[in-house]
């Protein structure tokens, strides 16, 4: 939409900060009541649901879908979870449905209206606390970022949803581990505390990627001494270099291997840098990502194994 110019009226000016999107009483208060009814008759406005309107006859944006959602929830409804984090910048999280938190003191106002077919799904969610710091300004109302990640993964439908939230939102530099670990301690009745806790934990420790997460808790599952991940290495050439997880007082080396080392350059890059850390004489493992879930307990015994040989009791 285009931002309204000189002389705009408050209808333009409404229409502008909520992407079109208004309740029944903000539209009736602007224009009153028979104009409005007489614009979604001759179908120059929709009518989406009760109480909602759109000032315009087109199929709904997704910012449109952001508004429905909040204003369809009620007073005091905010963007929350996945949803609050997706519009706060973070990519790769799932899309619907809509996540909106309300406060629970707030009286219940009954089911959402029946909603159009061109409208994403939303979950309510009621808490209990919501200080004003787990607010943050934007349109549509949000909640913070911090406080977005912990209740999107607290929502999650999969423990491992929940931890691809958490280092999304960390590897993409959209909020930092503290913040979360603060908004963390503040809940302590919050849904799956020990997984989001630990996460961030492994996180603050080096872990960039959901299989390096994966492999801190096998190691901590199989008992194994915890790696120091992400050590910085300069190759031959001087180029700084970063190794997955590494324990240096037995000179043991793990490489975890996603998806992308299937390809040849990226492929043939890894094992000259692994040739190069073999030749300083320390010992190197390899796992593809897969492996690290669908047999654990081989892996850990190749672990086990190689510490033990550099001797580690």
């Amino acid at each position: 939409m285009f931002v309204p110019g000189t002389g705009a009226s408050d209808l333009e000016w409404v229409s502008f900060e909520q992407s079109g999107i208004l309740t029944a009483t903000q539209a009736a208060d602007l224009l009153g009541r028979g104009v409005v009814r007489g614009l979604v008759r001759r179908g120059v406005w929709r009518r989406l649901c009760r109480g909602i309107v759109l000032t315009n006859n087109g199929a709904l944006t997704r910012d449109q879908q952001l508004w429905v959602a909040v204003l369809a929830a009620g007073p005091g409804a905010l963007l929350a979870g996945a949803t609050a984090a997706a519009a706060c910048g973070v990519r790769g999280l799932r899309a619907e449905p809509l996540q909106v938190l309300v406060p629970a003191a707030r009286r219940p106002s009954g089911r959402l209206p029946h909603l159009p077919p061109d409208m994403a799904g939303v979950r309510v969610y009621r808490s209990t606390y919501l200080p004003p710091e787990h607010h943050q300004v934007g349109l549509p109302p949000r909640t913070s970022i911090a406080r977005s990640v912990v209740d999107g993964a607290a929502w999650a439908r999969t423990s491992d949803e929940a931890r691809l939230v958490l280092t999304a939102a960390c590897q993409q530099r959209r909020v930092l581990p503290v913040d979360v670990a603060e908004v963390l301690a503040a809940m302590p009745r919050v849904r799956r505390r020990r997984l989001i806790r630990t996460t961030v934990a492994d996180i603050e420790g080096g872990a960039h990627a959901l299989s390096e997460i994966d492999f801190m808790a096998l190691c901590r599952r199989f008992r194994l001494p915890r790696p120091d991940q992400q050590e910085r290495r300069k190759d031959a050439d001087g180029r700084n270099r970063f190794l997955d997880a590494y324990w240096k007082q037995w000179r043991l080396h793990a490489e975890v291997d996603g998806a992308h080392h299937m390809d040849a350059r990226h492929w043939a890059a890894d094992m000259i840098r692994q040739n190069q850390v073999w030749i300083a004489g320390d010992r190197v493992l390899r796992f593809p990502a897969w492996l690290i879930r669908a047999d654990p307990s081989a892996v850990a015994g190749q672990l086990r194994a190689a510490l033990t040989a550099a001797g580690w009791t």
